[in-house]
């Protein structure tokens, strides 16, 4: 693993992208949970990072914001573009699988309804 700067060695690039440094977290990771609203501290603590970890992650990305959140939006382009291939790919399994629960089985009108109670569906 190479550095990224030689001032701070917690965040490095790795084959996964920018990390941090002896973890398998991704900046990827922290950019999701900061742009779903979540305070640092929460994230430190989910992720089990120390304080100074997370102060560095946090400096990285506001001193380099602009080419982290361009490689961001690569990786999420890059997620959606495997999803939806995969999704295509099993796209007949998928309406097997769908089309295989009778209407009246208990179990799959109780899903449905949970579901619908959670707005999933």
């Amino acid at each position: 693993m190479s550095k990224i700067t030689d001032s701070q060695t917690t965040v490095v690039r790795t084959e996964r992208g920018l990390s941090v440094f002896g973890t398998r977290i991704t900046l990827y990771q922290v950019m999701d949970y900061l742009k779903s609203g979540w305070h640092p501290e929460l994230i430190r603590q989910w992720l089990d990072l120390t304080e100074q970890q997370i102060n560095d992650v946090l400096n990285y990305i506001n001193t380099h914001q602009n080419d982290v959140e361009a490689e961001y939006r690569s990786v999420l382009q890059e997620a959606e573009d495997i999803r939806r291939y995969w999704e295509e790919c099993n796209r007949e399994r998928f309406e097997k699988i769908a089309s295989s629960h009778p209407e009246d089985d208990p179990v799959w009108l109780k899903i449905q309804s949970k579901k619908a109670e959670l707005a999933m569906a």
